[in-house]
């Protein structure tokens, strides 16, 4: 009976070059922790619902205004194509990277905004003087600000870590600084946007250990602060009565528009919602439907189970976040996860709490979900710090070594063959 032929054993040059190309490869695809792929996929899971609702809530505004069902969808969709490869390469830098960056990147966004208050260059939308227009293309410096405030923040907090239990020289600094960008933002009346940053501020320091009794006279001024500029408005002033008034009978329906449309649409999905794209608010009857109340097309198309859905996705987010934050090594990594905790899951709580009517009309969009390009770039941006400090420093080292060793006990194999 004839032998059948053996199949040709590699060399051993051969057999090197495989475990060392495995090897190199392995570097390349690393294990990371879990926190990481918990932040990583909650967030792109986030950013693929946003564009579907964004293309559901914007279709008929989008036809009305620009002459297509699908130009705001097709716009956004470009931004989250830029948007998710900007947050995976940052999640590949070092601290050392973001803590060069900080400086400059703070002192160019505030440039911007100064560009947006004090020249003809800013743009008025909604009321406020917060964007950005330069050679056809529009944008917010305000939420460059909140990156170059989260990177800094981390940069300041790792240098004077040793004097953080001092107002004086720890505390009083950082709110300076702090509080002249944030500042700059509030000479553009986008009030909402100066609430989320000063929320971040505060509740970073917060987080990362500094103690209340330092923190609450600076929150007590921005909250004084907050209270005057709110009244010095005409306009912030009506939206605050229609949210006081249960009904809105004693003042202008115009001023109760928003915020009794939002809830006919949270009203009309009940529990399971009257179907993807199947939306009568968004017809024109609900103002920034696919921006800052893309929430009640949410509820009215999905019902409460989407909106709990939702909810439970950014509660998700938050766990990640927390789960990083208990993790992270060193004061840089601490600090920039507090901030963008505080900003993500803070903003998301202020826009559903407007929509549901737990807040008056603030103007914030939903994270990840809301149309918006500059919001969901610096966003992503934001949380591709935080999956930067997120790696597992070990993990390189252990996946080698697990190669090596297999690639050993091969060889072995063979050679006891």
């Amino acid at each position: 009976m004839a032998t059948p032929p053996r199949t040709a054993r590699p060399r051993k040059g051969e057999a090197a070059g495989v475990s060392a190309a495995r090897i190199r490869l392995g570097r390349v695809f690393r294990v990371e922790s879990k926190d990481y792929f918990l932040l990583l996929g909650t967030t792109l899971f986030l950013v693929v619902f946003g564009l579907v609702m964004v293309l559901s809530s914007s279709s008929v505004e989008s036809n009305l205004e620009e002459g297509g069902f699908f130009v705001q969808a097709t716009r956004q969709g470009l931004y989250a194509l830029f948007g998710i490869p900007i947050m995976l390469i940052a999640s590949r830098m070092p601290e050392t990277f973001w803590m060069r960056l900080a400086w400059p990147a703070l002192i160019v966004s505030c440039a911007l905004q100064l560009l947006v208050v004090a020249t003809d260059l800013g743009v008025t939308v909604g009321g406020n003087t917060n964007w950005l227009a330069i050679g056809g293309v529009q944008f917010q410096p305000s939420e460059l600000i909140k990156v170059a405030l989260v990177i800094w923040l981390g940069l300041i907090v790792t240098k004077k870590q040793e004097k953080l239990g001092d107002f004086t020289h720890g505390i009083l600094p950082i709110l300076l600084v702090g509080g002249a960008a944030i500042g700059l933002v509030l000479l553009g009346g986008d009030l909402g946007t100066v609430m989320i940053m000063g929320a971040m501020l505060m509740g970073a320091l917060f987080l990362i250990g500094v103690r209340f009794r330092l923190l609450l006279p600076p929150v007590l001024l921005g909250l004084t602060v907050f209270v005057i500029v709110a009244a010095s408005s005409e306009s912030r002033m009506r939206r605050i009565t229609a949210f006081l008034q249960e009904n809105c009978t004693t003042i202008d329906v115009n001023d109760c528009w928003q915020i009794q449309h939002g809830r006919f649409a949270l009203a009309n999905g009940g529990i399971f919602g009257v179907g993807l794209g199947n939306s009568t608010a968004k017809w024109s009857w609900l103002p920034a439907a696919d921006n800052d109340f893309i929430f009640a097309i949410i509820g009215e198309e999905l019902g409460l189970i989407g909106a709990i859905v939702v909810i439970g996705l950014f509660v998700m987010l938050a766990v990640a976040f927390a789960r990083v934050l208990r993790s992270a090594r060193t004061p840089f990594a601490k600090t920039v996860t507090a901030a963008v905790l505080v900003w993500v899951v803070g903003q998301a709580c202020v826009n559903i709490g407007v929509v549901l009517g737990v807040f008056p009309v603030l103007g914030v969009p939903l994270p990840l979900v809301s149309a918006g390009g500059t919001a969901l770039l610096t966003t992503l941006l934001a949380i591709g710090v935080v999956l930067s400090v997120a790696r597992d420093p070990e993990a390189a080292t252990r996946a080698a070594a697990r190669a090596e060793s297999r690639a050993a006990a091969r060889a072995a194999g063979r050679t006891a063959r």
